[in-house]
């Protein structure tokens, strides 16, 4: 089945010179696993490239469930220079949220915040 990444986990993003890091933080241990499998660098990468993101590099942090990303040149010169209405980045993590991954069904159960 096809999921909003949103429905799994939730991001922060912000500014690094021309780039920006991109936080996807998983809600629960096994959203974590759906994102380390299906989440790619490549994947980022492809998402990102009508914005010239540039090779994107990817950073697994086990502990806090969650993994960064570099995308090195998407602020095309950064926020001083840049005439992009984001020039600072902090929308990429919430364009990112909006990204379609694939996931068998099977594998959504607990991996979706508990709704009170």
């Amino acid at each position: 089945m096809q999921i909003r990444l949103g429905e799994i986990a939730y991001a922060r993003s912000g500014d690094k010179g021309s780039g920006a890091t991109l936080g996807i933080i998983a809600y629960t241990a096994q959203g974590y696993t759906i994102l380390r499998d299906r989440v790619t660098a490549e994947a980022i990468e492809s998402y990102f490239r009508p914005m010239g993101c540039g090779r994107v590099m990817r950073f697994e942090w086990d502990a806090i469930i969650a993994l960064q990303f570099a995308l090195p040149e998407v602020l095309a010169g950064g926020g001083s220079r840049s005439l992009r209405v984001d020039s600072q980045g902090k929308a990429i993590g919430q364009v990112a949220l909006e990204m379609i991954i694939d996931v068998p069904e099977k594998e959504i159960e607990g991996a979706r915040p508990v709704q009170d």
